[in-house]
């Protein structure tokens, strides 16, 4: 089984498939965690790495087939596999690629705060940051993909993490595995 989670920069997505991941033995496929080991190897932000995929579409192109390719031979393999990232549920709904896609969201000021925590920064340039990344984002999947990251009719059901352990939002998900 493919299950995909995604969500914009700190809903909690990957804590969630972390989680997940450890908790239900599933094969982990972070495309943020690729994306920040992209930035980091040419020493880079996140938001000028950002601003490079901008000019460069090859960037997103590389990252997003790595991560189709990673998936693809984990379920050849015979794995269930747990990915998150911004437009993997896009894109394996355009491949035909069955899974459960869950949308995590939370408010801006929530996903802020998150973000401000686990970077050592003030919750306003988080929000900056944010807001930069989700524009970015917005223009480089339509222009790339076609992909309007605002439809959310691609996802199975949308969990708001604002309020909610990661430990809540796995066992959510997990009643709907079941059910």
């Amino acid at each position: 089984m493919i299950l995909v989670i995604g969500g914009p920069p700190g809903s909690g997505k990957t804590t969630v498939a972390e989680r997940w991941a450890a908790t239900h033995r599933y094969i982990l496929v972070s495309a943020g965690t690729k994306f920040r080991a992209m930035a980091k190897e040419r020493g880079m932000g996140l938001e000028a790495f950002g601003r490079a995929a901008e000019k460069d579409p090859s960037i997103d192109r590389a990252l997003d087939r790595a991560i189709l390719e990673e998936i693809r031979a984990k379920q050849a393999a015979g794995a269930n596999v747990v990915v998150d990232g911004r437009i993997q549920a896009h894109l394996l709904s355009k491949e035909r690629i069955p899974g459960l896609k869950v949308l995590i969201d939370a408010p801006l000021e929530v996903r802020a705060r998150r973000i401000a925590g686990r970077e050592k920064k003030g919750v306003p340039e988080a929000k900056r940051e944010i807001v930069a990344r989700e524009e970015s984002e917005r223009i480089r999947y339509k222009a790339i993909y076609g992909i309007d990251l605002r439809d959310t009719s691609v996802f199975d059901f949308v969990i708001d993490s604002g309020e909610k352990t990661p430990e809540e939002i796995v066992a959510m998900i997990a009643a709907r595995v079941r059910g």
